[in-house]
Order: structure tokens, then sequence, then C-alpha cells
């Protein structure tokens, strides 16, 4: 794939861009509504994208190369994940729907229900888990 294509699986849901726990024992991962600083509530779009890593060094750049270390922590409806598991996209993707919103009419993103990791101290994340929108 090009980078292009490669950006255009995103499916824009913003889930990724939620943080996570992860439990030190068992190695569980934990979805939260506290989102990055730089996501968009209303669009789950990153604010920042090109310039993303000035404003959050951490923020992982996920590539061919890179998604096999990072599929634990991906959401699973993911497509990403979706297509390195050798499963179908679901009907409401983009490039199966041909509608960009379709993501969110189907109340699988993260649309309207982030907290900015900005107004949550970190302590208090665990108060902010979460089931997946699926």
């Amino acid at each position: 794939m090009t980078p292009a294509e490669w950006e255009a699986v995103c499916d824009g849901c913003g889930k990724c861009c939620l943080n996570k726990i992860e439990d030190e024992d068992s190695g569980e991962v934990f979805l939260t509504n506290v989102a990055c600083r730089l996501l968009d509530n209303a669009t789950c779009r990153c604010t920042k994208y090109p310039n993303r890593h000035d404003f959050v060094p951490e923020c992982i750049v996920l590539t061919p190369r890179t998604l096999r270390k990072n599929l634990y922590w991906l959401p699973q409806t993911c497509a990403y994940r979706l297509l390195h598991e050798g499963n179908p996209l679901y009907p409401w993707h983009h490039l199966i729907s041909g509608d960009a919103n379709a993501v969110h009419k189907a109340g699988v993103s993260a649309a309207g229900m982030t907290v900015s990791e900005l107004s949550v101290d970190d302590d208090d994340w665990e108060d902010h888990i979460i089931e997946e929108p699926l």
C-alpha cells in the first residue's frame, strides 16, 4: 500500500486516541473516555495530525511494521486490526459504505463521549473506564 492508501484504512472512530489503562499483573487493557488532548470530540480526528508529535511525542505512528506490536490496544472494530486478522471490514466502514460519517451513525465511534486528558488527573483515569462502543 502507498502511504495514502494506508492512511485511508483508518475508519475515523477515534477510539485509538482514547487513553488506556493496562493492568500490570494481567496485561489486560481497559479503555477510558479520556481522550488525547488533540482529539476533536465531534469529528474524532486529530486536530494536529501532520505535526502531532510536536505536541504529543509519545503518539504511536501505526504502520504495517508497527501494527503487530500494537494490536493489543487497538479497538476491536479497528480496520487495521481487522485486516491484519484476516477479517472483513464492517459495513459502516467508509471504504465499504462510501460515507465517512457512517462510523458515527453506527454508534461505534468516540464522538461526543470523550473528556480531554487536560481536564482529568492521571490518578482519576480509573473512574473513566468504559466499554468499547461496538
